[in-house]
């Protein structure tokens, strides 16, 4: 018995035709190849396994060295790199799937021990996160950070546009702009953690340009109707937060609007947390935004079909679902049970709750 909802007819996202509306989401799996952080021969295996998702977006990929801020996270900026993801780009595209990127610069969020010379990690202002991150095998506070030199901020939009130049090299069929979850352009927009007071600090503006900067670059390169971007306007993820996050998202989108990115893709409420953790009106982006907007954060397959059902979205991203449920899609459309995922494998080792979740055909074929 096949479900009928929405989530399974096709969309049109720029020149691209997704075959559904789901998407799985970015998910961090710290197995690239230490050193190199060249993807793991096995990321080619698990993104093709799961090609029958609409849209697939890879694990966030770091733009540069100082763009780090866990072990093992692979990186966009080297050959060796865009060789290793080009055998996931060709899996995914064999088996009928779309796949887009993530560009990542984490700025406070890291660890000196992941920065070239011990350097001290990044941000807006010297302030540090309270939080962990995950380095040399364990979780360890992360380091006090530096605040950027005004000088220095246009060597980072361009190692953006040079990861979206890597990745169309790589064969991805677009890129997605980590503008979420603490990370460099949050820390920058958010006031709790800008305190600067030149052209990237102070009023709402300002300290959104850093996102709008960036967007546009990376437009240049990718073109609009390949670029998205990926944004949480309340969470509380890696310790940050804003006095007045509608104000500052409303300005935000109406940025991202004028430029014509293909989506939004937004983390409604706490990251992997409760959806209702402060009041917002996400509607009032839907409405500010021109292209798709892909709802994400705690969607089941009820909330999924009632949220597309009543125009609020028109694509949805699911994310640990995906890790246990390669076929995630079929099991959804049959309204079969879900495998259950292993939290301890999550982060870093090798096949095991990487590549070895069973299909519902597999799991029927061992019955």
């Amino acid at each position: 018995m096949s479900r009928s909802t929405k989530l399974f007819e096709t969309y049109k996202l720029g020149p691209i035709t997704l075959a559904n509306r789901l998407v799985m989401a970015p998910l961090t799996r710290n197995r690239a190849a230490p050193g190199t952080f060249v993807p793991s021969p096995l990321a080619a295996d698990y993104y093709g396994q799961r090609a029958s998702a609409g849209l697939l977006i890879t694990e966030a990929s770091q733009v540069s060295q100082q763009g780090q801020g866990y072990q093992d996270t692979p990186g966009i900026y080297s050959k060796d790199q865009v060789a290793g993801w080009r055998k996931v780009t060709d899996k995914v595209h064999e088996r009928g799937g779309k796949i887009f990127i993530q560009l990542w610069h984490v700025g406070r969020i890291s660890h000196v021990d992941l920065q070239a010379n011990g350097a001290a990690p990044v941000a807006p202002s010297a302030i540090r996160a309270k939080g962990k991150t995950f380095v040399n095998g364990t979780f360890a506070d992360v380091s006090e950070p530096r605040a950027l030199e005004l000088s220095e901020i246009p060597g980072i939009i361009d190692d953006f546009k040079r990861a979206t130049s890597n990745a169309l090299e790589a064969g991805f069929d677009g890129v997605e702009i980590h503008g979420a979850n603490g990370y460099l352009l949050e820390q920058f927009a958010k006031d709790g953690t800008n305190k600067r007071t030149d052209a990237y600090g102070g009023s709402i503006e300002n300290r959104a340009k850093l996102m709008l900067d960036i967007s546009k670059a990376v437009v240049t390169e990718a073109g609009a109707d390949r670029t998205g971007i990926r944004i949480s306007p309340v969470t509380p993820a890696n310790d940050i937060s804003d006095s007045n996050p509608q104000a500052l998202y409303d300005h935000i989108v109406d940025g991202l609007s004028a430029l014509k990115l293909v989506y939004l893709h937004v983390v409604e409420g706490a990251t992997g947390g409760p959806r209702d953790i402060a009041p917002f009106n996400y509607a009032s982006l839907r409405k500010r935004f021109s292209g798709a907007y892909m709802a994400n954060n705690g969607y089941d397959f009820d909330l999924a079909t009632k949220v597309l059902d009543a125009g609020a979205a028109d694509l949805i991203a699911f994310g640990k679902p995906f890790i246990s449920n390669p076929d995630l899609v079929e099991r959804l459309k049959k309204g079969a049970t879900l495998n259950d995922w292993d939290k301890n494998t999550f982060y870093g080792g090798g096949a095991k709750g990487y590549t070895d979740y069973p299909t519902l055909e597999a799991a029927e074929a061992a019955e």
